[in-house]
């Protein structure tokens, strides 16, 4: 039969002896209507030669690991479209549960914990629908693991006299892995270490391991991001032959790179970037036009001129997706050769970039662009504070910056025209507060400082969300494919809440169906300088989808506009570098001489949305896993002190209080609440006492104590001291009016109540019983 195989000559070209391809060994189970024994297919496909039979049992073996085909209890081979089994990832959770996250998409399936006791986070199942329940959450029965994880796993190695056992950092696995006397290698009781599987858990029996890297002590200064990049499979070391790549392109760009280029040295170009920035993405030079606009240069690191398609760097750029800013530490996505050397816009020195040129009218509208590659000479490296103190009237830095100064003046004053027009079309701008860790020698934390924005941070954001609204339309009208970066309008339930949330609070807004971002910006406005600002801020940011990288142009919903893609960034974020090939193709069909260009096809652009939207997310994770780490080590200090805080999440059981003054979030759990017994109102959001003493909501101002630090859950309980707050509004009126109606009603029913209550007197030893309802859970 494997002469009818149409793609036998593929086969053909691949093996000396082909056997069946893929595609007809699907085709012939597909036809017979039924699972196969392993004989009856050998014998179907007319395999005779013992070699080709044992090709066979491997093909199959790949095929069952790639989700293709099922081997059954009853030893048959069957299509797994035909068993209704859905592959996906094992995603644990700390109770010890976990999720299926479907290939296919769509919502998580649950897994229950007695299925979790022989599965570990991060494999890859098959798996079938168990159930439903009433909410409709399928529950997942796991058929087979196709693929178990294979990444080390990070823990704290402990030897109880002949027993050593590691658990695991990471609160997803809740296994513990035993290691064998002679597996432990070189660790010592308490350290951190690296461990990889060689017997997988089962029902019964422990996960065993074997110890492959030490990483040191627990407490170790720098051990909280060691064991975040692990935790998160973050890759952090260069590959040989990376590293061999980049050594070929030297410190300095060659005359050679520089031919037929636009020449900008002499433009005045200049960086403005944080105190402790080492790669410079972005320069600026803008003048004033005749007609009262503003023509604006916004000059990008050519990375894509170095990091060629398809080589080792690129392959390495796109497994790290994007670069991972750690406190005081960074994964770069590319050699610091590069990131910090050959691409970056240094100061002084010749670089190579990609330019958008773009002319800007009097009204604040991007007119026209033309994007093209140059070597620049960067004029200054400006700081955000040093070109915020220029422009409140700094006479030292003016002078020491005089050569600068047209060009900053101008650029505030465009940003103040781009500001305007931002908030007329209703682009969102939170006012969060933002944290700095200053750290000790040692690096213990001192103190915890807020970060606040600038003008001269709002200057670079308007000029870099112009640069990247030019090159997603210069894409658009090509119809040229790229990684667009999409915000989609909220989901209708989601937004339902923050309306209630609002409410709440006493807040009107009369927000649409579907609000739209100008709504939005306006509620934003009415809340003026309320305490709980931030908190209202937060509530409306968590309402909203997450922004992700994707072909298909949706528009950015918080921004208010109809076409954005990243464009300045491509030392740090991959998706930026895909553009700036994209730009190129597109600047090549014109005839421009260029470098690294490459042309996408939808298809090539869908994986890659997928991959630098899931690096993003997993750098989040890992930066939001270290900051807890480091918080709640900060707090061991501070065990028993009381701080101001305000309630940011009320669940079932507590409320989630983030302290005022350092920025840190805690737990009071709802057993440490005194004097009642307190029940949940999820629509309402409030934890309520039974007998009506009190009640507990977003947005309370309550002193609080910190009780524990519990820093391998990196969680952090405290306790009342005091009763709440409440931020004043119109819903607290007319709550108190009410109330005050309520007693003034039972007080007058009362005395009426007393004429009739002497004529029939009480028989004696009686008393009043009125009817108690049983408390679901008493608080301790």
């Amino acid at each position: 039969m494997t002469v009818n195989d149409p793609h036998l000559a593929r086969e053909q070209e691949k093996y000396e002896n082909p056997i069946p391809s893929r595609e007809f060994i699907l085709e012939h189970i597909e036809k017979r209507q039924s699972p196969v024994y392993f004989e009856e297919l050998v014998a179907e496909l007319g395999l005779t030669d013992d070699d080709a039979v044992f090709a066979l049992k491997k093909r199959l073996r790949a095929m069952e690991r790639d989700g293709q085909l099922i081997y059954t209890k009853n030893r048959r081979y069957g299509l797994v479209d035909n068993m209704d089994l859905v592959k996906g990832t094992v995603l644990g959770h700390r109770e010890g549960f976990g999720f299926l996250k479907p290939e296919q998409g769509g919502p998580d399936w649950f897994i229950p914990n007695f299925e979790m006791q022989r599965l570990l986070h991060g494999d890859i199942v098959l798996a079938t629908a168990q159930s439903i329940n009433s909410k409709d959450k399928i529950e997942a029965r796991v058929v087979r693991v196709l693929e178990p994880r294979s990444e080390p796993i990070v823990g704290r190695y402990y030897k109880d006299f002949a027993l050593g056992v590691v658990v695991p950092d990471d609160p997803r696995i809740t296994q513990d892995i035993v290691i064998p006397d002679g597996e432990q290698g070189a660790a010592r009781h308490g350290q951190v270490v690296l461990v990889e599987i060689t017997q997988r858990p089962s029902k019964r029996v422990n996960a065993v391991g074997k110890v492959t890297e030490v990483l040191g002590e627990h407490m170790a200064p720098g051990m909280e991001i060691e064991i975040a990049i692990r935790n998160h499979g973050i890759p952090h070391v260069f590959s040989d032959a990376v590293l061999k790549q980049v050594a070929q392109y030297g410190e300095e760009v060659p005359a050679a790179a520089k031919q037929g280029r636009v020449d900008l040295t002499q433009l005045g170009l200049i960086t403005i970037d944080g105190e402790d920035a080492r790669d410079f993405d972005d320069a600026v030079y803008a003048e004033v036009k005749d007609n009262g606009g503003w023509r604006l240069w916004v000059a990008i690191a050519d990375v894509s001129s170095y990091v060629l398609p398809d080589t080792a760097l690129d392959k390495s750029a796109l497994e790290r997706g994007n670069s991972v800013y750690f406190p005081d530490h960074v994964v770069p996505m590319l050699p610091e050769a590069l990131s910090n050397g050959l691409c970056s816009l240094n100061p002084h020195t010749d670089r190579l970039c990609l330019v958008a040129d773009m002319h800007i009218s009097a009204n604040g509208k991007l007119d026209s662009y033309q994007f093209y590659e140059a070597v620049m000479h960067s004029s200054a490296r400006l700081t955000y504070n040093k070109v915020h103190k220029i422009l409140q009237g700094d006479p030292e830095l003016r002078q020491q910056y005089a050569a600068n100064l047209t060009n900053i003046e101008t650029l505030n004053s465009l940003y103040k025209k781009l500001a305007k027009v931002r908030g007329q079309r209703g682009a969102i701008e939170f006012e969060t507060v933002e944290t700095r860790f200053v750290f000790n020698s040692h690096r213990k934390i001192e103190q915890i400082v807020p970060v606040h924005r600038v003008e001269s941070h709002k200057i670079i954001e308007e000029c870099m969300i112009m640069a990247n609204v030019a090159a997603a339309r210069f894409i658009e009208k090509h119809e040229a494919h790229t990684l667009f970066r999409v915000h989609e309008r909220p989901d209708g339930d989601r937004f339902d809440n923050f309306r209630r949330f609002l409410a709440e609070l006493g807040i009107e807004a009369n927000l649409s169906a579907e609000p739209t971002p100008l709504e939005l910006t306006q509620t934003l406005e009415k809340i003026g300088d309320r305490p709980d600002r931030e908190l209202i801020e937060t509530t409306m940011l968590r309402s909203m989808k997450q922004a992700v990288y994707q072909g298909d142009n949706q528009g950015h919903f918080g921004l208010a506009l109809e076409a954005y893609a990243h464009f300045t960034s491509p030392i740090r974020r991959y998706p930026d570098l895909v553009l700036h090939r994209g730009i190129k193709a597109l600047l090549a069909k014109q005839g421009q001489k260029v470098t690294g260009a490459r042309g996408y096809t939808e298809a090539e652009i869908t994986p890659l949305g997928e991959q630098c939207s899931m690096t993003e997310r997993r750098a989040d994770d890992a930066t939001r896993e270290v900051a807890d780490w480091l918080k709640c080590e900060y707090m061991q200090d501070h065990l028993g002190a009381e701080f101001d805080g305000v309630v940011s999440t009320v669940t079932s059981f507590g409320l989630f209080v983030r302290l005022t003054e350092l920025y840190i979030e805690g737990l009071v759990h709802v057993t440490s609440l005194q004097n009642d017994y307190y029940h949940f109102d999820a629509e309402r959001h409030t934890l309520s006492g039974e007998h009506g003493k009190v009640t507990y909501r977003m947005g309370d101002l309550l002193k609080v104590k910190v009780a524990a630090v519990n820093l391998e859950a990196r969680k952090i309980d405290l306790v009342l001291v005091g009763e709440p707050k409440r931020v004043v509004n119109k819903a607290d009126i007319k709550a108190s009016k009410q109330a005050a109606a309520d007693k003034g009603a039972k007080r007058g029913s009362a005395k009426a109540a007393k004429a009739p209550a002497k004529a029939e007197a009480k028989p004696k030893g009686a008393r009043n019983i009125t009817a108690r309802k049983k408390p679901r859970r008493k608080a301790k």
